[in-house]
């Protein structure tokens, strides 16, 4: 029973398939059904139809490799067990687009003003200040450092009076990425993980893991605050002109504050990526 892709970026890597808690159930990778349970020892298993497959419980979540055979280990999150950190799912959220969307749209600050007015961005602070990006060569990852953007209300526990936030991205895998943002602990930085699970070429399940300093919200304001966030980004995902997302020709151009899309773009281009793709016309 094959997958509908050939591409070994997402047959021979790591594959987020939802909450390690939530097994035993059924799911969906890359347009099959695969089976989900524990077994009496405790050990994760994942089977689509007669064939298993590689699986194993990290950071909160399962993830399994479709060919059985991963190219590479799965990512570091140092932060998920790091002491004083608060680690909480946000739940899985069903987003109809391909999931290289989603993470470039993750990466993306120049929305901020007009999509999360009032949370994350507000008229007139609409500039994208100049940041740095680079592939590191030791990981293979994509980091965008030295970001910087005024928010209202950067979190679930800001009060809204607004303040400059310095942010770091990461990209690990094609459909992985984190976030490293200001924190109300001088000198740490909160961790948001985004772990896409792709159902097929243009659906994907979007799961968010908080690794947050926060001693005043509750988890339901945290889950809430991730969720507004989101809601608000979901719509403008859906309708793209294009579901999958084009690396070739000039489909879509880029500006001054795209430097992480570009990046991201040429990344998936030099991997040969073909899942999830729109073809050149």
């Amino acid at each position: 029973m094959p997958f509908v892709t050939d591409d070994p970026n997402m047959l021979d890597d790591w594959l987020v398939i939802g909450p390690a808690t939530s097994a035993p159930r059924t799911t969906r990778l890359l347009g099959e059904t695969v089976q989900l349970w524990i077994d009496p020892e405790g050990t994760p298993q994942c089977r689509l139809g007669d064939r298993p497959l590689a699986v194993q419980s990290r950071y909160g979540y399962l993830w399994a490799c479709p060919s059985g055979n991963p190219a590479r280990s799965l990512f570091d999150f140092a932060e998920y067990s790091e002491p004083g950190r608060r680690t909480i799912d946000c739940g899985g959220i069903g987003v109809a687009v391909s999931g290289l969307r989603v993470i470039e749209n993750f990466l993306d600050m120049a929305h901020f003003p007009f999509v999360h007015a009032g949370y994350l961005g507000k008229v007139p602070h609409t500039e994208v200040a100049q940041y740095q990006v680079q592939v590191e060569p030791a990981t293979g990852e994509i980091w965008a450092t030295d970001c910087r953007f005024w928010q209202p209300r950067a979190s679930a526990a800001h009060d809204g009076t607004g303040s400059e936030v310095l942010y770091k991205y990461r990209v690990m895998q094609p459909f992985s990425a984190m976030l490293y943002k200001s924190s109300f602990r001088e000198g740490q930085l909160d961790a948001i993980g985004l772990f896409l699970q792709p159902v097929d070429d243009e659906h994907v399940i979007a799961h968010t893991m908080l690794a947050c300093f926060d001693d005043d919200s509750t988890d339901a304001e945290l889950i809430a605050f991730q969720h507004t966030i989101f809601g608000q980004d979901k719509p403008i995902l859906e309708n793209h002109a294009f579901k999958r997302m084009p690396l070739e020709g000039r489909a879509e151009t880029p500006t001054r504050g795209d430097t992480s899309s570009v990046t991201y773009r040429r990344w998936l281009r030099e991997r040969g990526m073909r899942f999830a793709v729109r073809a050149a016309a």
